[in-house]
């Protein structure tokens, strides 16, 4: 039996997901008698709320929060990565950098974010990004990327390994020439990972306070506002906004490591 394709089962379970949400909004969370709320609107209303507001209406929000989580992924993957390089230099390192990483991925996300609020602060103006959501978006990412860059590190082909040694190359030579590519497949599913990781950081940073703008901040003002067509457009749009990091990054991996794939490269 031939396995259905990726595109057919994305939308199979796209159909499956709206259709469960809409039984949802219209069995269990019917608007109590002489109300209109609800937690759970229909997929109609929300998509309606979308459609009305225009996207342009929520582009302020998501700019902000998008700004921090790459700032945060890009600064959260380049000390993960060269921690993990260090360990290929200096094998001894690798104890004390696992350590770091299972560290930082056991903290508690909201003592964290307290603590960076109070030390680091929020945005310094109207529309800035928030230290502390950007410090949060490098600490989600920062164990998936040291862990897979390790694995992919350590995945290098041992002969080859050895014929660099032969002819007199160095563990850097080793790095440069072998490790890194081997590594590459490992590192960029890492990074792809880390995509929703650093938007989700981001938001969560966002939620400490200290910030006039972004997808957190918003969605408490709209909490307390009981405005949950609106809620449910905020969580929809940040769905998106993650799917398309995730897929863009996806598709580069597929460029840059053909071979995973079995794609072959044009000579």
């Amino acid at each position: 039996m031939r396995a259905l394709p990726r595109w057919a089962a994305a939308v199979i379970g796209l159909v499956a997901l709206i259709g469960a949400w809409w039984l949802f909004s219209a069995t269990i969370f019917i608007p109590a008698e002489g109300t209109t709320f609800t937690p759970v609107p229909s997929p109609w209303t929300v998509f309606a709320t979308i459609f009305s507001d225009g996207l342009a209406a929520y582009w302020p929000v998501f700019q902000v929060t998008i700004g921090e989580a790459l700032v945060g992924f890009a600064w959260g993957n380049a000390i993960a990565l060269l921690l993990a390089s260090v360990v290929l230099l200096f094998p001894k390192a690798e104890t004390v950098i696992t350590q770091i990483a299972v560290v930082s991925y056991c903290l508690p996300v909201v003592a964290v974010g307290g603590i960076a609020i109070v030390v680091l602060g929020g945005a310094k103006r109207a529309g800035d990004l928030s230290a502390t959501a950007v410090f949060l978006a490098a600490l989600a990412v920062f164990f998936t990327t040291v862990v897979g860059a390790l694995l992919g590190f350590k995945a290098a082909d041992r002969a080859t390994l050895d014929v660099v040694r032969v002819y007199g190359g160095t563990r850097f030579t080793q790095l440069r020439k072998v490790r890194l590519i081997a590594a590459a497949p490992a590192i960029l599913t890492a990074l792809q990972i880390a995509v929703p990781s650093a938007f989700l950081g981001a938001i969560l940073g966002e939620y400490m306070g200290a910030i006039d703008r972004g997808v957190g901040i918003t969605l408490i003002k709209l909490q307390g506002d009981l405005d949950s067509p609106r809620v449910w457009a905020v969580f929809l749009l940040t769905a998106a906004v993650a799917l398309l990091g995730y897929a863009i990054v996806g598709l580069v991996a597929r460029f840059v490591t053909p071979w995973v794939s079995g794609r072959t490269v044009a000579a």
